[in-house]
């Protein structure tokens, strides 16, 4: 899934004087949804967005599975937290 299609379309506009991110078109991943999962996986989340929703990407087994007879897996590492700027957070640079 992409992540427009997840978290859905927003757009920053200027109103009184501050940035406000308005939504164009919902997404198909709620932030509880994706709250959920981090849940029951035991991973602590901070900040981010639906865009960025494991949801979005594809399992690393499945990854791995499909390099299997061109890498050889000596370990794979297991997230304990993640940390990124919220859904909300305004970037000059990228937005």
């Amino acid at each position: 899934m992409s992540r427009t299609r997840a978290a859905g379309k927003r757009r920053w506009v200027r109103e009184k004087r501050q940035r406000v991110l308005k939504v164009v078109r919902p997404g198909e991943i709620s932030r509880e949804m994706m709250l959920q999962w981090m849940r029951e996986k035991g991973i602590e989340l901070r900040g981010a967005g639906t865009d960025e929703s494991p949801h979005v990407y594809r399992r690393l087994r499945e990854v791995l599975d499909a390099h299997a007879g061109t890498i050889r897996i000596l370990h794979t590492l297991r997230p304990l937290g993640v940390a990124m700027a919220s859904e909300d957070e305004f970037d000059p640079y990228k937005d």
